[in-house]
């Protein structure tokens, strides 16, 4: 059984462990809680326990059934695999025996070398945090509770928009400043906006202060060199046994460790740092700058408002989107306002339908690719990381899924472009086309790895009784005359990728690399059509140019992603050269 608690999240109706962790807990810790489940825990150090297992998006906490301190179990940047193990645990009986579902976590842990004072196997690795409360007599720190990553829920919407020229929507390079407001919300400070300086001396500085190596980059790694050396990396497991037959702790550890093995990696990229809010301050700062659950729904209500009048014009629709997309990047808790708004999602969905039709008058085609970009870049951002917002399933299985069905029809475009007769053959606009519908098809690629994890998720629960599979949206795209020129270019994109120069990818590209993979795979898992139109006009490519051996060069080791895309991508390429 689950319940919405008062933050709109799906969770088991336990309201001891509720008010425990609301209680004990920062407001940063609570709010990145996403589930917890009691089950029988085993590892290391906890042998046959009945425990409550709490995730949050980065990490896995243990706790006494009846709560009384909160143990950090393990991160996800530790994780190696997650698997369901088919057995029958000798120490249950009956029922729970039959119906256990056991969950089995590789992850790796630091062995104390021979320069640390600590004997190996003791344990002392993996110590227990108690909370600090108001209640709490022990009041020590909760160490280890307050995440680096997603600490970008910052008091300041700011508006990051491309330029505006000419009657068109100019991309501007790497700009953040808008030229103006949009005429319906004309002052910044509507939205609390902070609004970056547009000087050239500020530029300068903040660039020379990204790009350039400073002291303490070099303090940080001479640590950790020295760190490296005296301690060595093991593996451990953690064995946990749900006896619930409605468990979903296992779908919610994927999830968890998808999320943040995309997120983690994406935070290496200065660009997404920067539109994280997180280049000029640390984590530590922003807390201050948060704003309250009251406050953010106020501005959000404005905001949606002002997207949902009639007769906005498309620069400030544009703008408005833009804001949007940037508020969310800043504050995640949007997502939740987003998802139980009645009209936020139809109104994207029919934004999206509308300008992917090339036919409409006095809209220019480069205007039409980057505000079907922007909608298409927004709901990838709304589905990620929100699988437990009870709203959320609601609407998209809302009329038997019809918005969701307008939303892929409308995703799916034919990737070859076709040039309009106000281009008039010039180069630079058919370039700066071309550049247009290559941001486009990454990030339909983005949206529709979103859909495909959400469907996959959903087939394994059949109790949610729902229609939204893979095989329904394959089902639906079929006809789709533009279906299979776009799954082939994901493909050639992924070919195109690895059969490159050997230089790293970036954080992004590695990102964008493991999401199209995912999408293919899925193609030919749960599509006959698409599976043999994949092995017939790819497998040539991607015998030859597409090598494992290879792949260690393409995803640099200290990106989150690399091992899960490497592996991903080794059966990508196994099924692929399948033979029939």
């Amino acid at each position: 059984m689950a319940r919405t608690s008062a933050d709109g999240l799906l969770r088991p109706s336990n309201s001891k462990l509720d008010s425990f962790l609301k209680r004990n807990t920062s407001r940063d810790v609570y709010e990145r809680i996403r589930v917890y489940e009691p089950c029988v825990v085993v590892s290391g150090s906890v042998k046959k326990v009945f425990m409550h297992v709490i995730l949050s998006d980065e990490r896995v906490y243990l706790s006494e059934y009846h709560p009384r301190a909160l143990r950090e179990a393990l991160s996800f940047r530790h994780i190696k695999s997650i698997e369901l193990i088919n057995d029958l645990p000798d120490f249950l009986s009956g029922q729970d025996r039959e119906r256990s579902q056991h969950i089995r976590v590789v992850h790796t842990t630091k062995n104390p070398g021979k320069k640390s004072s600590r004997p190996k196997g003791s344990g002392q690795n993996k110590p227990s945090f108690p909370v600090q409360g108001r209640n709490s007599s022990a009041r020590h720190s909760l160490e280890g509770m307050s995440p680096v990553l997603l600490s970008s829920e910052s008091s300041s919407w700011r508006i990051s928009p491309t330029s505006m020229s000419e009657g068109g929507l100019e991309e501007e390079e790497g700009s953040v400043i808008p030229k103006r407001r949009s005429a319906s919300c004309p002052h910044t400070d509507v939205l609390a906006l902070s609004v970056f300086d547009s000087s050239p001396a500020h530029s300068s500085s903040s660039s020379d202060q990204r790009e350039s190596p400073s002291a303490s980059d070099s303090t940080a790694l001479m640590r950790r060199t020295n760190t490296e050396e005296q301690e060595e990396e093991k593996e451990e497991e953690l064995h946990l046994y749900a006896v619930s037959p409605s468990s979903r702790i296992y779908l919610h550890l994927q999830s968890s460790w998808s999320s943040y093995i995309i997120r983690s990696t994406l935070m290496l990229d200065p660009v997404y740092r920067k539109r994280c809010g997180m280049s000029s301050s640390s984590p530590q700062k922003q807390k201050s700058h948060r704003i309250s659950w009251e406050r953010t729904c106020h501005l959000f209500s404005q905001l949606s408002g002002e997207l949902l009048q009639e007769d906005v014009g498309l620069e400030s629709l544009y703008l408005l989107l833009q804001e949007l997309h940037t508020a969310t990047n800043r504050n995640p808790t949007i997502k939740k306002l987003f998802w139980r708004s009645p009209d936020l999602y139809p109104f994207l969905v029919k934004t999206l339908s509308e300008s992917s039709q090339s036919g409409q008058e006095g809209v220019h085609a480069s205007d039409r690719l980057l505000l079907c970009t922007l909608v298409v870049q927004i709901l990838s951002l709304m589905f990620r990381e929100t699988e437990i917002e009870a709203t959320r399933l609601s609407m998209l299985t809302a009329k038997q899924g019809a918005l969701t069905e307008n939303m892929l029809l409308a995703l799916v475009r034919d990737p070859d472009l076709q040039l309009p007769d106000s281009t008039n053959g010039s180069k630079s606009s058919v370039h700066k086309l071309q550049r247009l519908q290559a941001d486009y098809l990454d990030a339909a690629s983005a949206l529709l790895f979103e859909v495909v994890v959400f469907c996959q998720e959903a087939s394994r629960t059949p109790a949610l009784g729902h229609f939204l599979t893979i095989s329904w949206v394959f089902r639906l795209l079929k006809p789709h005359p533009f279906l299979l020129p776009f799954v082939g270019y994901q493909a050639q994109q992924v070919v195109l990728l690895l059969s490159g120069a050997q230089d790293p990818l970036g954080p992004s590209q590695a990102v964008l690399l493991y999401q199209r993979c995912r999408v293919l795979l899925a193609c030919l898992q749960h599509s006959t059509c698409l599976s043999k139109y994949i092995r017939t006009g790819f497998k040539e490519e991607f015998r030859y140019y597409v090598k494992t051996s290879g792949l260690e060069d393409k995803l640099p080791h200290h990106y989150p992603i690399s091992q899960p895309a490497q592996r991903l991508l080794s059966q990508l390429l196994s099924l692929v050269l399948l033979k029939p």
